[in-house]
């Protein structure tokens, strides 16, 4: 197991989540935190994460636990990566230039929204480093290849289209205060150029997979029959999420999809997931479960917004003592030994909310 993890300003994820909200203002605070209509989607992910719980062996060797795997041929220190967010730069100006900051020095990849600052480019130009390109579509077929062309020539090694977001939620947190994120002013319906993105079918990803020899990844997949799809289309990683509970309202959580996609893909291509995801308890849960890597965007948004770059790099090492230590407590070295066996559905003990991962947090911490 590594040594304990750096002493700085922040030990605890806790810590970060307190700073984030002192740092934010309410209307930023609220869109980082908030969901779409009742947030009975957010809520439903923590309460699937807190209700799945572990069934530890004890006297096995957890002598220097190993966490590092690989996604799309990119080693990663652990088996997390940072998703795509838009607006991040409401959190942090250095927006996704700081995000690619963290995980190029810390070993794990990027997924870079289209709808944030600095752009693709600038972004590439600036910082050296694996990453994705996640476009949403705001022009025509012309226009999106002569994107992921440019992404291709800026040394992007891969691209993501996010498939539940075909029209923008209603977020009524949001509207009850007038906040309107950049991601949002791009998908108003007085701006008609996201109207392509509500065209977007299984003849893009076709014309995607024809076109361009790299690797695509389908973010939003929830149904075990589109998994399928994906597969059969040729993608190369199934990501399983219902966009943080933004999207589509009372939805299923997203850990309680993954076993279902998981036995659907058959091991053909990785499975990521994301939905809730906030503690080194949560990721290695959905390992278990079958995932390939997880994607943490609130714990992206909650870290840059404690300190940019560098509490990000501070969060993932405080995550990856996390992961560490729970697969230790679980009696497991490696992650191919976490296994289905290892968890198991329980009763709730309280009820679940988008900070209930850090119960400190009410207690004045």
């Amino acid at each position: 197991m590594d040594e304990e993890i750096e002493v700085a300003e922040f030990r605890t994820l806790t810590e970060i989540v307190k700073k984030a909200k002192q740092n934010l203002s309410k209307g930023d605070w609220d869109y980082l935190t908030g969901a779409a209509d009742t947030e009975a989607s957010l809520r439903r992910n923590r309460a699937a994460l807190e209700s799945w719980v572990f069934r530890p062996r004890v006297l096995n060797n957890v002598h220097d636990v190993q966490t590092s795997t690989e996604l799309l041929g990119v080693p990663l220190r652990i088996p997390v990566i940072m998703p795509p967010i838009g607006s991040v730069q409401a959190f942090d100006p250095s927006g996704g230039s700081g995000v690619a900051e963290a995980t190029s020095e810390f070993g794990i990849l990027q997924i870079l929204s289209s709808a944030c600052a600095p752009n693709f480019e600038e972004v590439a130009s600036a910082v050296q480093g694996p990453r994705v390109y996640q476009l949403y579509l705001t022009g025509d077929e012309t226009w999106m290849d002569d994107i992921i062309e440019r992404s291709l020539g800026s040394g992007y090694i891969g691209f993501c289209l996010t498939a539940d977001t075909q029209v923008y939620s209603r977020r009524e947190r949001d509207i009850l205060k007038g906040y309107v994120p950049m991601s949002g002013r791009l998908a108003t319906a007085k701006t008609p150029a996201f109207n392509y993105q509500t065209t977007m079918s299984w003849d893009t990803v076709a014309h995607i997979k024809e076109k361009f020899d790299i690797p695509l990844i389908i973010k939003g997949v929830m149904d075990a029959r589109d998994a399928v799809k994906c597969v059969e289309a040729g993608v190369d990683v199934v990501y399983v999420s219902n966009h943080g509970g933004r999207q589509l309202d009372h939805t299923k959580a997203c850990i309680d999809a993954l076993p279902d996609v998981v036995e659907a893909v058959g091991g053909r291509v990785p499975v990521v997931v994301d939905g809730g995801f906030l503690r080194g308890a949560d990721v290695v849960k959905a390992l278990c479960l079958g995932a390939s890597a997880v994607g943490m965007g609130r714990f992206e948004g909650f870290a840059m917004a404690a300190g940019g770059s560098a509490a990000l790099m501070q969060a993932l090492k405080i995550l990856e003592h996390e992961i560490q230590i729970t697969m230790a407590l679980l009696g497991v070295r490696t992650l191919d030994e976490l296994t289905s066996d290892l968890v198991e559905r329980a009763e709730m003990m309280a009820p679940a909310h988008v900070t209930s991962a850090f119960p400190f947090l009410a207690e004045g911490y």
